[in-house]
């Protein structure tokens, strides 16, 4: 069993890969990554510090679709935030797609998914602009049209409420506004992260962030080899 981790410009996944008690491969340029995966060479990927860029335009030439969602645990609570990917989820039609993916996989994992939907305002804050108006209309929207099939709630912009009411996984209004998030939260606050999971992908690929501490690295590893043995 076992796990290929790229190397890039950060050396923390060096030290990371040798503090776990799996074998960790690691690889150093993002075209032999991306023929990892391709060629199935492992059970696990996890992109380490390599650039985003390069390898999911070279993923995309097989997967068509994919999104991004970070697992991050705050205080004890864990949950999963999407999309991350600064040109993911533009639209209501990608929300919807990572909306069931997301559900999709918690129930893999033997999670019952609780969807959290964020965006733009409260709802006192209709009629400030439009760009507001827009966001919270499309979160009303999404709400509705998923209500039926998962346990979901529109929390607006009170991310700090869907924490708190254990929503396992949270919907952004878009990439730029998911990174944010997970920048402010796991690089500059008290979140930690354990990667990123990419759904739509019939492999265990672990996104990461080039700026992650050796105890960053460490988790991802330790998520892809969660996953591994229970998927």
């Amino acid at each position: 069993m076992t796990i290929i981790a790229g190397v890039g410009g950060n050396k923390n996944i060096i030290t990371a890969s040798q503090r776990v008690d799996f074998p960790v491969q690691l690889v150093d340029s993002p075209e032999e990554f991306v023929e990892s995966i391709i060629g199935n060479k492992a059970q696990a990927y996890v992109r380490g510090s390599l650039g985003a860029s390069q390898i999911m335009a070279g993923l995309k030439n097989r997967y068509k679709e994919f999104y991004r969602a970070s697992f991050i645990e705050i205080k004890g609570h864990k949950f999963f935030l999407a999309p991350v990917g600064i040109d993911e989820g533009d639209h209501l039609e990608q929300k919807l797609q990572i909306i069931k993916l997301g559900a999709r996989f918690l129930e893999k994992i033997n999670i019952k998914p609780k969807i959290a939907i964020l965006s733009g305002g409260r709802v006192q804050d209709l009629g400030r602009s439009q760009k507001i108006d827009r966001s919270i209309a499309e979160g009303e929207l999404l709400t509705e049209i998923t209500r039926n099939k998962y346990p979901v709630k529109h929390h607006h912009i009170l991310i700090e409420e869907a924490i708190h009411d254990n929503s396992n996984f949270i919907l952004a209004p878009d990439g730029i506004t998911g990174n944010l998030i997970f920048r402010s939260l796991v690089l500059s606050g008290c979140g930690e992260s354990h990667g990123a999971v990419t759904l739509g992908m019939d492999v265990i690929l672990i996104d990461t962030s080039r700026s992650l501490t050796v105890e960053g690295y460490t988790r991802a590893l330790k998520f892809a080899k969660y996953l591994m043995d229970s998927v």
